[in-house]
């Protein structure tokens, strides 16, 4: 078994370098889908993976992340766990940002600077996030590469049911900033 470990480590760390260069190199004149995302989340954030946020929809302008109430992100208190919520509310936010970074096809790094969350019902069933900020980063990112400097936009991302509730809102304050400059 000791002999495999070595192996597997370079297997995996192969696997996981080819998704990242596909995902920041190979095509970045193409939008990500979701099923590549979804690859990259396991990878890069398996904490959210496992707890079964997905992304399912990424467009220009909106993008929707969806988890389901299970043991995995249950809290005491019969109904998924808040945290389980802004992982999948924070991916509807930061699948528009990294989409629009590699559509600028240069280096910007991306940070949330802020967050807030307000909860309206106990979250049970399948939770959809939807963020529909598109236009307002797009603004944000045009402005960050004319200028070189930093830049934050605000991006809201609102949960609901499988019945059309709002169960939770969740606002993350995105920074973004050329690499390189200042």
């Amino acid at each position: 078994m000791q002999n495999m470990v070595p192996y597997i480590n370079k297997k995996l760390t192969y696997i996981t370098s080819e998704i990242s260069i596909s995902l920041r190199c190979k095509y970045a004149h193409m939008s990500l889908n979701t099923g590549q995302f979804n690859t990259f989340l396991f990878f890069k954030l398996p904490s959210a993976w496992w707890c079964g946020v997905r992304l399912t929809e990424l467009e220009e302008n909106h993008a929707v992340a969806s988890v389901r109430y299970r043991w995995i992100n249950q809290n005491p208190f019969k109904s998924m766990f808040w945290a389980v919520q802004g992982m999948a509310a924070e991916l509807a936010t930061g699948a528009l940002v990294m989409q629009q970074i590699r559509k600028s096809g240069k280096s910007v790094s991306m940070l949330v600077l802020t967050n807030k969350a307000n909860f309206h019902k106990k979250a049970r069933g399948r939770i959809f996030f939807r963020c529909e900020d598109g236009p307002q980063l797009n603004e944000a990112m045009d402005r960050a590469l004319a200028s070189g400097e930093g830049h934050t936009v605000w991006m809201k991302s609102i949960g609901t049911n499988e019945n059309g509730e709002v169960v939770s809102e969740f606002d993350f304050e995105w920074t973004i900033k050329v690499k390189g400059s200042g």
